[in-house]
């Protein structure tokens, strides 16, 4: 699987392109006269510059010296002397601190893959150890941040097993986690068929135990096993609503073609009361039959998505003649491990400049979060379908510029976290962030991204997640309070619904603006100036809905969905706005009757027809407390060392005296005072008397509806004037095309009039096929007319029930 990882562990030598490239041209040009097998293979040395500069002039490349000439030694001493004081990262030393005379290979040179070079090994910690198999698990042995990396981890001898077979008949199972993605650190066996786990925490923390993956060896047909987890970290869990382990059996998967599937019985979720004080544990136990003797099984909390299998799944892209053909895959950066993040840019070749240039962007992005391997799945199903021969495909292809993101956090994945990086900080709050060494992926991210804006219009950013708490899969987005795109952000949601209703729920998503997430993805490409900004929450259990109700998601539902997004896209762009209209207006209605049921509540009886579009949407929803939320802890670790001291230094800054007033400026400020209190006084009427007593016996989310601006909520308020300023080609109404694309759209309907999906009641152009042999089947859609809610019976009487936008009640 990787050439470049079985080499090095042989310790034999690769050519290296880059250095081979130099060589030639310093020889040519008469400036290297080293013989070519002298020089030391740069491909296993994986320290940065330090020690001693000096040892680049000594002869530790041979016996030949490679600047003979004294006075030329003196020059380059100087400058090397003034590259150690400057920290230069670019020369290499091998694992003796013997210097290299090159320079670091240039980070876009080979960043993307060819059909020749072999697949990129992952980077792990220095302290992690790896077993040297096709899976690879690992166990942190010490330190408490990270500090450098290196194909297949820890050097030397890997630890054997605690434990060792007696023989034929000892029935002890064999646990191992040191492999991609693996996160068992400890199996204590407490009786016969009962063992419990420990969880290894994200590394450099000490909590965010979730995610769980490991292997079993040496199984029992006929016995009951029963596994407990003891140091799980959250207090609600969907294993509490039916949701099942994932197994896998090798023998299975070699003999019948059969992977993951849920197993288990007696699960329970509980509070552990053997805890360290500090926090509270959660046990998860259940017991399973294994299906063979002497089987391997693995066990994990949702279907792993390594990075190797993303990197499997870029490489045959790269390889496909078509595909390669409008997706091209950059390197959009290095993770703190030197592990490649992968960008992808999708579309069509465009005829003209023109033409180009009025394609809007759609930027789309999972694993921020590791542990969330439902991203993953998602993303898969979009880029299947985005890349397919469909027409639905190219269409979309035609009129957008796609930036993709596949993995975010590709160290996460690798060593097995549920939520962070090797900083040791939960990478979705720090999308602000200005530490660029200590947050590359989100640094890069946030600047492609800004770098776009200034291009073209984004109309669409996504972030795939996975979601514990919660069944079905929705979305979080923004408020917008401009009453001229009022209720746009939840158009595609509600589109997506339409779409997918026995997956998506649009009655769990969620705009309100915490103010713990505003360092969310979402939040900051909102307030770059992306209207339709999303987080989308994929469940780890299952569906509650139609034809899907009370099932476990597959790998196939999620890709499906990913097919959904691109589907709804379509629907959301269409030329005809007759399906955006009508989706703003089923918004107000809902909107209304939340209104409505929220003065029932009170108790009170109002008639809102003239003003209830007035009222802010921030006072009416709830807060998204249901959703997997963590604050962020600052700094990253390895920077907390000088966090006391950067307090010190704030703490002993000279505060600035305001300037002593005089007795002249003193009089001049209280005549002021007491003129502005004349003026309130004889202005305060009897009407406005009335008007405050009126408004003191509303509720509190109507205090504000009075003036449009002050219902806006400071930290929801989008930058509208950095819009209508920076990015003045960016449109935020609804979705137009330009006259040519939008003839070439409707041209290319016309020739699939036949074909159109029955699904649809509204009249409108129909936009594209459905050949089911070159997308998923998805399920017939409910009708886009207005939907009615039926009253509900209680004691007797007709009580009408008026949907919520949110769902308060967690399953």
């Amino acid at each position: 699987m990787f050439p470049a990882l079985e080499t090095e562990l042989k310790q034999e030598t690769l050519p290296d392109p880059y250095e081979d490239f130099m060589y030639h041209h310093l020889q040519y040009y008469g400036y290297f006269k080293a013989k070519r097998d002298s020089l030391p293979d740069s491909a296993t040395h994986q320290r940065a510059w330090k020690n001693n500069p000096q040892l680049v002039l000594t002869g530790s490349f041979g016996e030949r010296d490679l600047i003979p000439d004294p006075l030329q030694k003196k020059k380059l001493l100087y400058s090397s002397m003034l590259t150690s004081h400057l920290k230069s990262r670019q020369l290499l030393h091998n694992e003796f601190g013997e210097a290299n005379p090159r320079l670091r290979e240039p980070r876009d040179l080979f960043g993307f893959f060819s059909g020749s070079a072999p697949l990129q090994a992952p980077r792990w910690p220095i302290e992690c150890e790896v077993i040297k198999e096709n899976i690879r698990h690992i166990v942190p042995t010490e330190g408490s941040c990270f500090s450098s990396s290196r194909v297949g981890g820890k050097r030397g001898v890997i630890k054997e097993l605690a434990v060792t077979l007696q023989g034929p008949d000892d029935d002890t199972l064999l646990f191992e986690s040191r492999f991609e993605s693996g996160n068992l650190q400890k199996a204590v066996r407490v009786n016969t068929y009962e063992y419990e786990l420990t969880l290894r925490t994200d590394l450099y923390t000490n909590k965010h135990t979730q995610w769980f993956y490991f292997r079993v060896q040496n199984t029992r047909k006929d016995a009951t096993y029963r596994f407990t987890i003891v140091n799980l970290l959250k207090p609600k869990s969907l294993y509490t609503l039916g949701m099942k382990p994932l197994m896998y059996s090798q023998l299975d998967a070699n003999t019948h073609n059969l992977g993951w599937r849920r197993e288990g019985k007696e699960i329970k979720y509980y509070k552990n009361h053997m805890g360290d004080g500090l926090q509270p544990f959660y046990c998860l136990t259940w017991t399973v039959q294994f299906p063979h003797d002497q089987d391997t099984c693995f066990f994990a909390h949702f279907y792993p998505y390594t990075y190797t299998d993303l990197q499997c799944y870029l490489l045959a892209v790269a390889n496909n003649p078509v595909q390669s053909q409008f997706c091209k895959l950059r390197t959009l950066c290095r993770s703190l491990a030197g592990n490649t993040v992968y960008l992808l840019t999708i579309t069509n070749p465009s005829q003209t400049p023109q033409e180009a240039a009025a394609k809007k962007a759609v930027v789309l992005s999972a694993r921020v979060h590791p542990g969330e391997s439902n991203g993953s799945w998602v993303m898969k199903g979009f880029l299947d379908f985005i890349l397919s021969n469909s027409p639905d495909a190219e269409l979309l292809r035609d009129i957008f510029v796609f930036k993709v993101i596949p993995m975010l956090n590709p160290d996460g994945v690798i060593v097995g976290n549920y939520r962070c990086s090797l900083a040791g900080r939960d990478l979705n709050r720090h999308y602000k962030t200005i530490l660029k060494e200590s947050f590359p992926c989100i640094w890069y991210t946030r600047n492609m991204i800004q770098r776009l804006l200034e291009e073209r219009e984004v109309l669409l950013y996504c972030d795939f997640h996975g979601h514990s708490r919660k069944n079905n899969i929705f979305l979080y987005g923004c408020n917008n309070n401009d009453r001229k795109y009022w209720l746009h952000e939840r158009v595609f949601p509600l589109m997506l619904s339409k779409n997918a209703p026995d997956k998506f729920s649009f009655p769990s998503c969620n705009f309100k603006i915490q103010k713990s997430k505003e360092g969310t993805g979402r939040v900051v490409m909102w307030r770059m100036g992306i209207l339709n900004s999303y987080t989308m929450e994929s469940t780890f259990g299952g569906s509650t809905l139609g034809s899907k109700r009370h099932t476990h998601f597959t790998t196939e539902d999620l890709k499906s969905l990913g097919y959904h997004v691109c589907d709804t896209l379509l629907d959301f762009c269409d030329p005809d706005q007759t399906k955006f209209t009508q989706c703003l207006a089923e918004l107000k209605e809902l909107l209304q009757q939340e209104i409505h049921k929220k003065f029932s509540e009170l108790g009170q009886d109002m008639d809102l027809e003239g003003s209830w579009n007035d009222i802010s949407l921030s006072d009416i929803e709830s807060s998204t407390s249901g959703s997997d939320s963590s604050l962020s802890d600052g700094l990253p670790v390895h920077l907390l060392s000088i966090a006391h001291e950067l307090n010190q230094k704030k703490m002993y800054k000279k505060k600035k005296k305001k300037p002593l007033q005089t007795r002249k400026q003193r009089n001049e400020q209280y005549q002021k005072n007491n003129l502005i209190q004349e003026f309130k006084s004889t202005e305060y009427s009897p009407e406005r008397a009335e008007i405050a007593s009126t408004l003191q016996k509303q509720p509190t989310f109507l205090k504000n509806s009075g003036n449009t601006s002050s219902s806006t909520i400071k930290d929801e308020k989008p930058r509208m004037n950095e819009l209508n300023g920076r990015h003045k080609g960016t449109s935020l109404d609804p979705p137009k095309m330009t006259t040519k694309m939008t003839t070439s759209i409707l041209t290319k309907n016309k020739e699939r009039m036949q074909r159109k999906k029955p699904r649809f009641t509204v009249s409108c152009s129909p936009k594209r096929s459905t050949n089911t042999s070159q997308e998923p089947a998805p399920d017939m859609k409910p009708n886009w007319s207005r939907n009615t809610f039926p009253a509900t019976h209680r004691g007797g009487a007709n009580v009408v029930s008026y949907p919520s936008l949110h769902i308060y009640t967690y399953p």
